[in-house]
C-alpha cells in the first residue's frame, strides 16, 4: 500500500510539472508524459504494469463519458454520416488491412490473430490530437468529426476484437455471423445508454443539492459500462450515448450551480486520468521490448513495418476515397452531399488525417489478447509501437501542420457567433424586463438600473461583432478599449478580494462569510474572457 500510494504521488508530481513546461515550451504535454513514462520505466524500483481490465472498467468509461458531455449532439447529427464512415467503416478496413497484411507476411500469426491485433490498433485516440488541435485553431468542423470518431470507433473496434478472438479461440470463422454479433452488440449498448439516461435525467429532477448532483453524473459512466458489459453489448457506446444526451439536456436537467460544479469535477477528472494514462504507456515499454527475446530482428521489423505502415496508409486513402468517389458512394462510404456540408477541402482531408493518433485504448485491447495467441509478444510490441509512432511523431508535427496549412474558419467565425449570440441574448432579457415592469409596478420602479446595465452589455456585444464582421483574414483583432475594460475590471475585483481579506485579517469578517464573499467574486472573475495579447 505504501509503494502505490508513493507511485501515485509520485505521478501526480509528474502530470504536473509535465503540464506546466507543455504549457510553457508547446511541446504537447501527452508527448512529454510519454517519454517521462519511458524513462522511468527503465529505473530500477517499482513499475505499474498495464491491467486491460482495470484500464477498461475504470478508466475508459469516465474519459469517454467527459469528451461525451462537451460534444455536440447537434453537430454530430449535422456530420453523421462522416463520423459513421470513420468510427465504424474505417476502423473494419483498417483491422482487416492489418490482419491480412499480418497474416501475409508473418507466418506465425493466423488471419482470425491478425484481425484482432489490426482491431486493437484500429482506433485513434482523439485526445492527444485535440488538445493540439484546439490550441493551434482546428475549424470546429474537424474538432466535431475528431470527437464524434473517438466516441464511437472504441466500440466498433472492442466488438471487432471480440468477435476476432472468439473466432482465433474455437477455430471457425462465419461473416454472417459475426456481422449479427456486432448489430447486437452496438443496437444493445445503444439501448442500454438511452434508458440509463432517462432514468438519471428523471432522478435529476427530483434534486437540487449540487453535491448530489455531481455524485450522480460521476457515477453515470461506471453505471452505463456495468449494465452494459452484464447484458453482453458495447458498454463503450452505452457510456458515449449517455454522455451525449445528458449533456445535450444539461440546461434542463441541471440548476446553474450543478453545471458549474459539473463542469469543473470532469475537468479535473480528465487532466488527472489523462497525464497517469500517459504515464502508464511510457512505462509498459521495457515490458513489451523483453517479449521479444524470442523472434529473430527480420521478423520483428517485418511485422512492425506492416502494422505502423498500413495504420498510417489506410486512413489518408480512405478519406482521399470517400471525398473523391461519385455522391453515391460518396454517401456510402460516410461522406455527406447534402447542401450546406460541403466535402471537406484538400488540407482539411490531410489535417484530419494527420489526427490519428493511438493511446491506452490500443494498448488496453491488445493486452486483452488470451495468453496463449500465436506470437502474442511480437503483436503487443506492434501495437505499442504504432502508439508511440503516432502519439509522438503525429503529436509534434500536428500543430505545426496546422499552422502551415492555414485552415479558414476558426478563431474569428467562432467569436463572431458567440458575440451574435450574447447579444441576442442580451435583447431576449430587455424584452422579458419589459413585459415584468408591464405587469407588475414593484418590478417596474426598480427596472431602470437593469435595464441600463443590460444595454451597456447588449452596446459591447454589439460593437464586437461589427469589429469581427469587418475581419477580412482569420486573425482576431485587437481592440484597446475592450483590452482596457477587461484589465479594469480584473483590477476592480482585485481591489474587492483584497479589501475582505483586510477586514478577515483585521477580526471584522468571519472566515464561513469570508468564502461566501469570496466565492461571489470568483463566479463574476470566472466569466470575464482572458486578456487579449498586446
Amino acid at each position: 500500500m505504501v509503494t502505490a500510494l508513493a507511485l501515485v504521488l509520485g505521478g501526480l508530481v509528474v502530470v504536473m510539472a509535465v503540464n506546466a513546461v507543455a504549457h510553457r515550451s508547446g511541446v504537447p504535454a501527452s508527448v512529454l508524459l510519454v517519454l517521462a513514462g519511458i524513462g522511468y520505466g527503465y529505473l530500477p524500483g517499482p513499475n505499474l504494469t498495464l491491467d486491460p481490465e482495470a484500464v477498461l472498467y475504470l478508466v475508459i468509461p469516465p474519459l469517454l463519458y467527459a469528451a461525451a458531455l462537451q460534444s455536440s449532439l447537434t453537430a454530430l447529427r449535422t456530420n453523421a454520416r462522416t463520423v459513421a464512415g470513420l468510427s465504424v467503416a474505417l476502423v473494419l478496413v483498417t483491422a482487416l488491412a492489418v490482419g491480412f497484411g499480418l497474416n501475409a507476411t508473418v507466418a506465425a500469426v493466423p488471419l482470425s490473430v491478425g484481425i484482432a491485433v489490426g482491431a486493437a490498433v484500429s482506433p485513434p485516440d482523439p485526445v492527444a490530437a485535440l488538445s493540439i488541435g484546439r490550441r493551434a485553431g482546428l475549424p470546429p468542423r474537424l474538432i466535431t468529426l475528431v470527437e464524434g470518431e473517438g466516441l464511437l470507433n472504441d466500440a466498433t473496434a472492442l466488438t471487432i476484437l471480440q468477435v476476432a478472438v472468439a473466432a482465433a479461440v474455437g477455430g471457425a470463422f462465419s461473416v454472417g455471423h459475426a456481422v449479427g454479433d456486432f448489430l447486437v452488440v452496438a443496437a444493445g449498448g445503444l439501448l442500454v445508454g438511452l434508458v440509463l439516461a432517462a432514468a438519471i435525467a428523471q432522478v435529476r429532477k427530483k434534486v437540487s443539492d449540487p453535491l448530489i448532483d455531481n455524485a450522480l453524473s460521476l457515477g453515470t459512466p461506471f453505471a452505463a459500462y456495468l449494465a452494459a458489459e452484464k447484458l453482453h453489448v458495447s458498454g463503450v457506446l452505452a457510456v458515449v450515448v449517455a454522455g451525449l444526451w445528458l449533456g445535450h439536456r444539461s440546461a434542463s436537467l441541471q440548476s446553474s450551480r450543478a453545471r458549474l460544479q459539473t463542469r469543473a469535477v470532469w475537468h479535473l477528472v480528465e487532466f488527472l486520468l489523462e497525464g497517469y494514462v500517459f504515464l502508464l504507456i511510457g512505462q509498459q515499454l521495457p515490458a513489451v521490448v523483453r517479449g521479444l527475446r524470442d523472434y529473430d530482428v527480420s521478423t520483428v521489423v517485418t511485422a512492425a513495418a506492416v502494422t505502423v505502415g498500413t495504420v498510417l496508409l489506410v486512413r489518408p486513402l480512405w478519406l482521399l476515397l470517400a471525398a473523391h468517389l461519385p455522391t453515391r458512394m460518396h454517401a456510402r462510404l460516410g461522406g455527406d452531399p447534402r447542401p450546406g456540408n460541403p466535402p471537406l477541402s484538400g488540407r482539411e482531408l490531410l489535417a484530419l488525417s494527420w489526427a490519428g493518433t493511438r493511446g491506452v485504448i490500443t494498448l488496453a485491447a491488445a493486452f486483452t489478447l488470451p495468453a496463449d495467441t500465436p506470437a502474442r509478444d511480437l503483436l503487443l510490441f506492434c501495437a505499442y509501437l504504432v502508439v508511440l509512432v503516432t502519439l509522438i511523431g503525429q503529436g509534434l508535427t500536428f500543430a505545426p501542420l496546422l499552422r502551415r496549412l492555414r485552415l479558414p474558419g476558426t478563431e474569428v467565425s467562432r467569436a463572431l457567433t458567440r458575440n451574435q449570440a450574447r447579444a441576442a441574448a442580451v435583447q431576449a432579457a430587455l424584452q422579458r424586463l419589459e413585459s415584468l415592469a408591464a405587469a407588475d409596478p414593484t418590478v417596474g420602479k426598480i427596472a431602470a438600473p437593469l435595464r441600463r446595465a443590460a444595454e451597456v452589455r447588449q452596446q459591447r456585444y454589439t460593437t464586437r461583432v461589427e469589429l469581427l464582421s469587418a475581419v477580412e483574414d482569420q486573425m482576431l483583432p485587437t481592440d484597446e478599449e475592450y483590452r482596457a475594460a477587461l484589465r479594469a475590471r480584473r483590477e476592480m475585483i482585485e481591489a474587492e478580494r483584497e479589501e475582505l481579506l483586510a477586514w478577515r485579517d483585521a477580526g471584522r469578517l468571519a472566515d464561513a462569510d469570508m468564502r461566501v464573499l469570496e466565492r461571489e467574486l470568483d463566479h463574476v472573475e470566472s466569466v470575464l474572457p482572458p486578456l487579449p495579447p498586446s
